[in-house]
């Protein structure tokens, strides 16, 4: 089989995540090393083997593999098809210090939802313009590792909170007075004196949808309200708080059903 090595890096404007790492890998053996941030680890095809403070572990696909600042470990294809891996590298403040121990001794975490909502985290960093997404994402994410490494039984469940109508009415004001400058998930928690995980929470309880659906579907209403009134596209996307025309594209696409050329031209809007 021919080596393959396929690598792509960034760091995201998003507040936690220090560095977002995609990697395919078919013969490569990491040597023993130790990274500063956490690193938050899924396998999407093959297995990853590696030894963690003298331990053996292993990375199937449906498992999420945490591992602690500053503690050596290694890594290495543990069939002959290698990896393709996504990473997360996490800030000390995402995850604090007193969770390190946990890690080393249960670094390898089954648990579907959290998978699942990792892989929608590198999702919604693939892109620039959805950092509300990937903070409250981020944010959740975070809550669930710390009830896997701090419960005394290690389990993710989190006992049910009561709703709480008016913190998420407070959130969809502050989000309805800055539709285009948009708001930061830690912003909106100090003003309304909430912490950012049960502040995400009470709003997806009380209308159903995250606050971050909410900001992109009022986006998404004002751009057609602008291009009925004739306006360009790429005028559009900045004056409703897109990051730009592709990312107004793919959100208008999503909820409206056609590209927004094809919204502001009669004549195009009913050609299939």
């Amino acid at each position: 089989m021919a080596l393959r090595q396929e690598v792509s890096a960034w760091r995201p404007a998003v507040r936690g995540v220090a560095e977002v790492f995609h990697a395919h890998f078919t013969d490569y053996a990491y040597p023993m090393h130790v990274h500063e941030a956490w690193t938050l680890l899924i396998v999407d095809d093959g297995a990853v083997r590696y030894d963690l403070d003298r331990h053996e572990h292993g990375t199937p696909h449906d498992t999420v593999s945490l591992l602690p600042p500053h503690v050596p470990h290694n890594g290495s294809p543990a069939t002959s098809q290698g990896f393709r891996k996504r990473v997360l590298y996490l800030d000390s403040d995402v995850l604090g210090e007193d969770l390190v121990g946990a890690a080393v001794d249960a670094p390898d975490l089954r648990d579907p939802v959290l998978r699942r909502r990792v892989g929608q985290l590198h999702s919604a960093l693939a892109l620039p313009g959805d950092e509300l997404e990937a903070d409250s994402r981020l944010t959740l994410i975070g809550e669930r590792l710390r009830d896997h490494l701090s419960s005394p039984a290690r389990s993710p469940l989190r006992a049910r909170q009561r709703p709480d109508p008016v913190l998420a009415r407070r959130l969809r004001e502050l989000l309805d007075e800055r539709v285009v400058q948009g708001l930061a998930l830690e912003e909106a928690a100090a003003l309304v004196q909430a912490h950012p995980a049960h502040l995400v929470r009470a709003f997806s309880s009380a209308y159903g949808i995250a606050p971050h659906q909410y900001l992109t579907a009022r986006r998404v209403d004002l751009a057609r309200r602008l291009l009925l009134d004739g306006r360009p596209p790429g005028d559009v996307a900045a004056a409703a708080g897109f990051y730009d025309q592709a990312h107004l594209t793919r959100h208008f696409r999503k909820l409206v059903g056609v590209t927004p050329g094809r919204y502001g031209d009669r004549r195009k809007a009913s050609v299939r």
